[in-house]
């Protein structure tokens, strides 16, 4: 075999190992934008500290849990970060494996699954995200009556509750808030049909960006978006917790059943409730489900606990098995 045959072999091989090698150290996580929650911060420090590298993927819950279940015979993703309704969903399906990570001792018994088909990493409280120069001149509301006024006309926004988690838990919010409770959505139900009138804008995906450039300019949303609108990318933006009161919840990841590079997934899910991985979080203003990584300085720049007094206690299991029903009644009554 001649030098330069020899050298032409060697150089395929180091390209086939190194293509080996990239793909080994890569894990698809479903449901993992850089804009929500600052997830890209997150993806990066897990690559530069596990060396794991997870492609940025739009996806929200419900397109998540969807796919899942359609490639559930071959699946593509390694893992899935989705609001918790929809994780108890995804372990009926079949479609998350048992994984206990690392801390798994300090995450609350009521806020993972006891097998550890899915364990919650954050919350947030859902609330009213302003861009204050988008009103123009407008004051801020300050409770949910007040987004049915007609000065609000085509200003507020929401995710699609039948799709988004974020929207299933402001319906529940606006619900539990206006007299309802998980066995009740007739209050729910009536709010989005009277705000329907209104003109909201309903995307189905994360729009934090189109927050920021005014195009919205009222976003239901969570108070860790509004904070780091605010305080990060400097921002005009207030958060506003309804005077009627509001709802506060957690989102979970799981490992996918059967997950083409499980043990890369599991490096990821041990890193996000590592002490580093829940201080990025804490950093994103997402409350950390381990409470002591929160920083100090960080829980100083949230509005009072005045403010968080109006948060209501829900039964996170009972949601989720109502929300299928309530999804029917949306889609046939309000959509």
């Amino acid at each position: 075999m001649s030098i330069v045959k020899r050298v032409a072999q060697a150089g395929l091989l180091a390209l086939s190992l190194a293509a080996g090698n990239v793909m080994a150290q890569t894990a698809i996580c479903y449901n993992c934008p850089t804009e929500w929650a600052d997830w890209g911060t997150q993806l990066r420090a897990i690559k530069d500290k596990t060396g794991v590298t997870i492609p940025p993927d739009n996806k929200n819950s419900g397109q998540s849990l969807a796919q899942l279940v359609a490639e559930k015979a071959n699946p593509v993703a390694d893992m899935v970060y989705v609001g918790i309704s929809f994780a108890a969903q995804a372990q009926k399906e079949g479609v998350v494996a048992p994984y206990k990570p690392a801390a798994w001792d300090d995450i609350p018994a009521d806020l993972k699954d006891p097998d550890g088909h899915w364990f919650a990493i954050h919350s947030g409280t859902l609330g009213f995200m302003v861009n204050v120069d988008a009103l123009e001149g407008k004051p801020i509301p300050a409770s949910w009556a007040d987004l049915l006024k007609p000065e609000y006309k085509g200003l507020v926004g929401f995710l699609d509750p039948s799709s988004a988690f974020v929207g299933y838990v402001g319906a529940v919010a606006a619900n539990v808030a206006l007299g309802g409770s998980l066995d009740n959505f007739e209050p729910g139900i009536k709010y989005f049909t009277e705000l329907k009138a209104n003109e909201p804008i309903v995307p189905k995906q994360t729009s934090y960006a189109r927050l920021l450039s005014g195009e919205i300019a009222i976003l239901l949303d969570y108070d860790f978006n509004a904070y780091r609108a605010k305080h990060k990318d400097k921002a005009n933006v207030e958060f506003v917790i309804p005077q009627e009161g509001t709802v506060a919840v957690p989102y979970v990841m799981s490992l996918v059943a059967n997950a083409p590079h499980p043990d890369n997934a599991k490096k990821a899910l041990d890193f996000v409730l590592s002490d580093e991985g829940q201080a990025i979080w804490a950093r994103a203003f997402l409350r950390p489900i381990r409470a002591s990584a929160m920083p100090k300085d960080v829980e100083a720049l949230f509005l009072p606990a005045t403010d968080y007094a109006r948060v209501k206690t829900i039964d996170y299991a009972h949601m989720a098995n109502v929300q299928r029903g309530f999804v029917d009644r949306y889609l046939k009554e309000v959509q």
